[in-house]
């Protein structure tokens, strides 16, 4: 019998598109047809990174009911997987930047390649690390990825929130069997004065959280 040790080591890792930067599932690449705000595009998806088959229903919601945004400025897209939001964000928004983050090397190479196929330049794919530390913005869009714990979760929503600039907004989809109704207020208490947060919207049991920073 192979050591307890050695037969652990091959199952596979639990949702490694949220921790690993390079996913050991095989990289198995598929071309969908979806609709992104009403554009329908052709995108290329593979396995190891979040929702890799389809648009996910939370990130659906969120792209239906999140408002216009602004012609330009710099956005955010926080876990941006293939790309759904970023791609959403930027083709709304042409003389934006639209800055997308993501720990899975794969799911970057697969925003920029999508982005780049839809012919939207303004998209820059790219890890945390690799955000200037003084960049701020105007937009934060954001399917965050709540499975990697509530702690997680705080820490990496802390980080990005607070760099809204005055008079932005972020909005972030989350379950709400998942937490939503109890992070606003935690959000509201960790941001303090300066933000407004709040339910913006409810469907097919997902939340879409308003975080509004005050205009200077």
């Amino acid at each position: 019998m192979a050591p307890k040790a050695a037969r652990k080591a091959k199952q596979p890792v639990a949702n490694e598109q949220y921790f690993s930067a390079e996913p050991s599932s095989e990289d198995v690449r598929r071309t969908l047809t979806v609709t992104l705000r009403g554009v329908e595009r052709q995108v290329e998806v593979s396995n190891g990174v979040f929702s890799g088959g389809r648009v996910d229903l939370g990130t659906s919601v969120l792209l239906r009911q999140a408002p216009e945004p602004p012609a330009e400025g710099t956005f955010l897209d926080i876990g941006c997987g293939w790309g759904p939001i970023a791609i959403a964000m930027a083709q709304e928004s042409p003389a934006a930047r639209v800055v997308a983050i993501d720990v899975n090397e794969r799911a970057l190479e697969l925003t920029a390649k999508n982005a780049k196929n839809a012919g939207l330049a303004n998209v820059e794919a790219m890890t945390a690390d690799q955000v200037p530390a003084d960049l701020t913005f105007d937009l934060i869009w954001s399917n965050p990825p709540i499975r990697i714990g509530k702690d997680a979760l705080h820490e990496l929503l802390m980080a990005w929130l607070p760099r809204l600039n005055p008079g932005g907004a972020a909005y972030l989809v989350v379950q709400k069997n998942l937490g939503a109704d109890s992070l606003i207020p935690w959000l509201a208490g960790a941001l303090g004065d300066g933000f407004a947060v709040g339910k913006y919207h409810s469907a097919k049991g997902y939340r879409v959280i308003e975080v509004a920073r005050d205009a200077a």
